[in-house]
């Protein structure tokens, strides 16, 4: 059997190979991947999978193909940093890709960026093209400001102005992108997803089949487990803050009320810092969004109780988990994100907002609290009742590590997806 693979980043183990830059974004790709690894590509009949993939490079002359071991790759040109355009010139790109490969299925790995409507659009059996469901942008659009003031959306700093990415824009990148993704999805025929929350969005856009399979994480995550002894104390750990999403400045609203009751708390944030203002570049490239997120800090006298932590490699952000007294989800909307399941499957206590398909994953009242999306008062009160009650902190945290071995069970989760291969070829 022949399988492509569209991802939206290059694989690890083409980069390593290639003595690229290695992404650590989209963990399960290189689960999956490792999980088929070890399995010597084959399926239990004994038939061996010929894996392809393919995936979008920054420049035209960066276009690529070759062989590493068992898979072949082929990275096509894309502006991803751009998403919401679409460039008809991704078809001719990927028609060439399949033609080469010849694949008997193509799965593609998510509808944030066009290449994914491209490939339902040149790929000739649309029967044989499986998309993963993974975030959905047009439900994202519909809540990309997070309840931020009104005053807020609309400010405009230098840097979005030179970038023509203010908050308002972002919005409507997300419902461009959310347009070719319901396209996409209408012209397939067969959709995964792990969620009720992603069955209802997909049924409301496609008649697609659906069906279930859940996530395999990073093998790092696999391993280990963490312990309070070894944890640092009050500690708060967001794997993202990057846009409004993702709820910041929830967060940084509770800290104030958190810090009363335990005045040695701390947040930690993983990826950038769009707050810093130290040098003249930092003051030029500050967004609207930083610049709120620096208001809240300064209102709430937070500058020694925040740190962000920048880009961290999977050990480093595992290492950021087990040092972690408490992970917090606060988007305002997610699928099943794959860091409530890293923290999950460390056994690291969790705290999320109850919206999306969180609830699908994350069970309210035994793997641990969700809160009311948006709702700065009920984060702050959930969090101040768990580091009042470390032992049924604990409780929560045993419980989640058991429901996300089975939810992101490696063996169990590879045979859905051959069963998946099998029922669509």
């Amino acid at each position: 059997m022949r399988v492509l693979w569209l991802c939206n980043i290059m694989l690890p183990v083409i980069a390593q190979h290639l003595g690229k830059e290695v992404n650590n974004k989209e963990g399960w790709l290189s689960g999956t991947y490792e999980r088929l690894k070890k399995s010597n590509f084959c399926m239990e009949s004994g038939e061996k999978i010929e894996l392809g993939v393919c995936f979008p490079v920054g420049n035209e002359e960066d276009e690529i193909e070759g062989v590493i071991g068992n898979i072949s790759y082929f990275g096509f040109y894309e502006n991803t940093a751009k998403p919401e355009r679409y460039d008809v010139n991704l078809e001719r790109r990927l028609k060439k890709i399949t033609e080469s490969f010849k694949p008997d299925i193509v799965h593609c790995f998510g509808t944030e960026f066009p290449h994914t409507l491209a490939m339902t659009k040149v790929f000739p059996y649309k029967d044989k093209v499986l998309i993963g469901l993974q975030g959905l942008c047009s439900e994202c659009a519909k809540v990309y400001m997070a309840e931020l003031p009104f005053e807020i959306q609309k400010k405009v700093t230098f840097r979005d102005i030179l970038k023509k990415d203010s908050l308002i824009q972002q919005y409507k990148k997300f419902e461009m992108r959310g347009m070719n993704e319901q396209v996409a999805l209408r012209n397939v025929k067969h959709v995964t997803g792990r969620t009720e929350w992603d069955k209802a969005c997909a049924r409301k856009i496609s008649s697609a089949n659906y069906h279930f399979m859940n996530e395999t994480l990073r093998d790092s995550f696999y391993e280990g487990q963490w312990s309070e002894e070894e944890c640092e104390a009050h500690s708060i750990f967001m794997s993202q803050g990057d846009y409004p999403l993702k709820g910041l400045h929830f967060v940084l609203e509770a800290m104030s009320k958190v810090l009363e009751k335990f005045p040695d708390s701390k947040l930690y944030v993983a990826g950038n810092d769009l707050t810093r203002y130290d040098t003249l570049l930092d003051k030029i490239k500050i967004s609207g969004y930083g610049k709120y997120l620096r208001k809240l800090i300064k209102q709430y006298n937070l500058q020694e109780k925040v740190e962000f932590l920048g880009r961290l490699k999977s050990e480093e952000i595992k290492k950021r988990y087990l040092l972690s007294n408490l992970y917090v989800c606060a988007s305002v909307l997610e699928n099943s994100p794959n860091s409530l399941g890293e923290a999950m499957l460390l056994g690291v206590p969790a705290l999320a907002s109850e919206t999306g398909g969180i609830p699908s994953v994350f069970t309210k009242g035994v793997d641990g609290l969700l809160f009311e999306v948006g709702n700065s008062d009920d984060l702050a009160n959930k969090i101040i009742y768990l580091f009042s009650n470390p032992n049924k902190m604990h409780e929560y945290a045993i419980c989640a590590r058991k429901h996300a071995q089975i939810t992101h069970n490696q063996d169990i989760n590879y045979q859905r997806l051959l069963e998946i291969y099998q029922e669509i070829v």
